[in-house]
């Protein structure tokens, strides 16, 4: 825990101690209400648990959690220079479906999250990817849901990433994995959620440690 908030006053301009700004690598999860853990205590949301997975492999990577409740991907592109100011190490985009609720262009938002990307990597040239996809609920149409579904591949593709297909498989579907707004996981869901990164983050993390 003391780790996780010296690095996050690192990231935020703060100063921390010598033996708290050690030498582990920086996992930034840039994100929205969902990354955020609406609704929960931070340390309940599926940062805070790949943390604790991380930690209990004794693996020397500290996560930091920058989800913002609301954010779309064009406020994301505003926001991440700000959050660039620290170097980092492996950058997980969970960004865009407040843009597909708002039934913004599919396009508009590839476009953004392409344009974050390569500002994280134009700092960080040598930092792993990893894409969170998205999905739509069908009453949106199929030819919207189906162009907003193809860009998150599309972007992993695009720049080498690793992908987590649906950030949400097995969770956005079931009410009872759900706050009662229905588009935010609760405890349950998140443990559930993090197992999902884990899936296609685990194996990135340990390709870093050879």
């Amino acid at each position: 825990m003391v780790k996780y908030i010296a690095l996050a006053l690192m990231l935020l301009g703060g100063s921390v101690s010598a033996e708290e700004a050690d030498s582990s690598r920086v996992i930034l999860f840039f994100g929205d209400s969902l990354t955020a853990g609406y609704g929960l205590d931070r340390e309940q949301a599926f940062p805070a648990l790949v943390q604790a997975r991380i930690d209990s492999l004794g693996w020397n990577f500290e996560v930091f959690n920058a989800g913002l409740g609301g954010e779309t991907s064009a406020g994301g592109l505003r926001r991440i220079d700000w959050l660039l100011r620290r170097p980092i190490d492996v950058f997980v985009l969970e960004l865009g479906a407040n843009d597909g609720l708002r039934g913004i262009d599919p396009k508009d938002t590839h476009a953004n999250l392409q344009q974050i990307v390569e500002r994280v990597k134009a700092k960080n040239p040598k930092v792993a990817l990893v894409i969170a996809g998205m999905q739509m609920p069908p009453n949106l149409g199929a030819e919207y849901t189906e162009a907003f579904a193809a860009i998150f591949p599309a972007l992993a593709e695009k720049n080498d990433a690793a992908l987590i297909p649906f950030l949400l498989e097995g969770v956005g579907d079931q009410p009872a994995l759900n706050l009662p707004d229905g588009n935010h996981p609760n405890v349950e869901g998140h443990q559930i959620v993090a197992e999902t990164v884990w899936a296609t983050l685990g194996p990135v993390l340990e390709e870093l440690r050879r």
